[in-house]
């Protein structure tokens, strides 16, 4: 399986993240999600899953910071389309990310499930992005918690492939 996301010299554009213009911003929250081409998927995939970690926050917050999480992403894709998070353009069910957790508390539904982009606060981070091929539809709601994903994926992986986005701070 191969994942490929758009980025000039290995970094998101400006419009996913800190830089990006108040259109694509909620709140001061940067909400535009990334294209995502996904191709050579295995036989037998019913479902796509993905997660986006930045595992550089871990010296800002203590731990790694959840960007995205989305799951039942149907059999077929082969693009997840540019802001396809919030516009509803293509089917699947969204978790919480890390702004929904203890440490910032966000309850608003645009910002606290589904994508909210890089706003590195101390250097450059590099972002992981892990695509799953699954075997099944997984019982998930709209947003469960990245350990909800992980424990509904146990058995089902086909392929995983991760790739890492940069975006500047």
């Amino acid at each position: 399986m191969k994942v490929t996301v758009p980025t000039i010299k290995g970094y998101l554009a400006d419009q996913y993240g800190k830089y990006a213009e108040p259109a694509d911003m909620h709140k001061g929250t940067p909400t535009r999600s990334f294209p995502i081409e996904i191709s050579d998927a295995p036989a037998g995939t019913q479902t796509f899953a993905l997660q986006l970690i930045d595992f550089d926050a871990v010296p800002v917050s203590g731990f790694p910071w959840i960007h995205w999480t989305a799951a039942n992403i149907p059999k077929g894709t082969t693009l997840i389309p540019d802001n396809a998070s919030h516009q509803g353009t293509l089917k699947m069910v969204q978790g919480h990310n890390s702004t929904s957790g203890h440490l910032i508390g966000s309850t608003d539904p645009v910002t606290a499930t589904g994508y909210v982009g890089p706003q590195p606060p101390n250097a450059d981070h590099a972002y992981t992005l892990t695509v799953f091929a699954l075997d099944t539809v997984l019982d998930l709601k709209d947003g469960y918690w990245l350990s909800d994903l992980r424990h509904a994926m146990q058995g089902h992986i086909l392929a995983q492939v991760s790739c890492d986005l940069w975006s500047r701070q």
